[in-house]
């Protein structure tokens, strides 16, 4: 079975229905990309699927490794491995970068056991910081950024990279990536794609939302694009679908890019 699967979901916030009908199977190690219009529900799907308390769920089911998760909490459904790198990170005063790193890492190897054969463990608090200094390499970032709060003061691109850094040292099962590429320069979105890669070569599953096939062009793999509209997926195909969508639009799928 799919290590994650997601049947006839369908979720609303303040009683409108933004899924309708959203299903999607994905197995680790394959790497999958999410497009469509605005306010088609892309983000909604991420949200839900991490259990953000503002959408209801009126049917469907979220099941990982054949179980529902629909009753757990977010913390819980991250220490299963899922991880949602945010479209619009929030800055938290007072919670030190590395401190939160550092215990996230832990409480998640912890629950995962030996599920996951490549978590390093990491005997001193320096030992720690070692591993996330090579993890902010990879991503551009420089190392003072252990030693100030979680996103706060970081420009838009420095959150950007700050959240996939997270995906890169967390080592999460599912990664599902909400426009990491969005506000980029062409640097940057090749420093994400760069580290995205990086997390492929763990054999972790990953979920790319983008409204551009650009940062698509560096991914070492890609196995399936889909295009979502009114809240499920009408089309999916190979990475051709998201060069076509760069080129033509929506309009040849009778659909329009409208703001949320």
């Amino acid at each position: 079975m799919p290590f994650l699967e997601i049947k006839d979901l369908h979720a609303s916030i303040d009683e409108k229905e933004i899924l309708s009908g959203f299903s999607l199977n994905i197995e680790k190690g394959e790497v999958h990309a999410i497009m469509g219009p605005n306010g088609s529900g892309k983000s909604t799907f991420a949200n839900v699927l991490l259990g953000h308390p503002r959408y209801s769920i009126k049917s469907g089911e979220i099941l990982v490794e054949g179980k529902s998760i629909l009753g757990l909490g977010t913390d819980e459904r991250a220490n299963k491995g899922l991880f949602l790198g945010f479209q619009y990170p929030t800055e938290i005063s007072g919670v030190g970068y590395s401190h939160f790193l550092r215990n996230s890492y832990n409480a998640l190897s912890k629950s995962l056991g030996q599920e996951q054969k490549n978590r390093e463990v990491f005997l001193t608090v320096k030992e720690f910081h070692e591993y996330v200094k090579r993890n902010l390499d990879e991503v551009g970032l420089d190392p003072s950024f252990l030693s100030r709060y979680l996103n706060e003061g970081f420009s838009g691109g420095e959150k950007k990279r700050s959240e996939v850094m997270q995906m890169l040292v967390l080592k999460p099962n599912i990664a599902v990536l909400d426009e990491p590429d969005s506000g980029l320069d062409i640097d940057a979105v090749r420093a994400v794609a760069g580290a995205i890669n990086s997390l492929i070569d763990t054999g972790a599953g990953i979920v790319v939302i983008t409204h551009y096939a650009r940062i698509l062009r560096y991914l070492n793999k890609l196995d399936r694009v889909h295009i979502m509209a009114k809240g499920k997926i009408i089309k999916s195909g190979d990475k051709e679908l998201s060069e076509e969508l760069e080129s033509r639009g929506y309009g040849w799928l009778g659909l329009e890019d409208t703001q949320d």
